[in-house]
């Protein structure tokens, strides 16, 4: 688990997002954006503009943890808001 970007290379702007099970996240994703049906606007249209080939997808950080049934949700979003403050260019994938 982690934050996980999905940054456009052409106009540097990234999109974060939290995740339990970044591989299952990417993907899901992916699909989304491949079917034109994600709810973020903006990624959607830089996605058709530009493509698969146009983002760099990358954990920015990954949340180590002792207990897998334990709820890190908090901790998940208080590492995303560092992030979010980091780059101003930043957004949130999910709104």
């Amino acid at each position: 688990m982690g934050v996980i970007s999905y940054r456009c290379i052409v106009t540097n702007e990234s999109f974060l997002g939290i995740s339990k099970d970044i591989k299952a996240d990417f993907n899901s994703i992916r699909y989304k954006l491949a079917t034109n049906w994600h709810p973020n606007k903006q990624l959607q249209e830089l996605w058709n503009q530009y493509g698969e080939s146009g983002f760099e997808l990358s954990v920015l950080k990954d949340l180590k943890y002792e207990d897998p049934k334990a709820d890190y949700t908090d901790e998940l979003e208080a590492l995303r808001e560092q992030f979010l403050t980091q780059d101003k260019q930043a957004r949130r994938i999910w709104r």
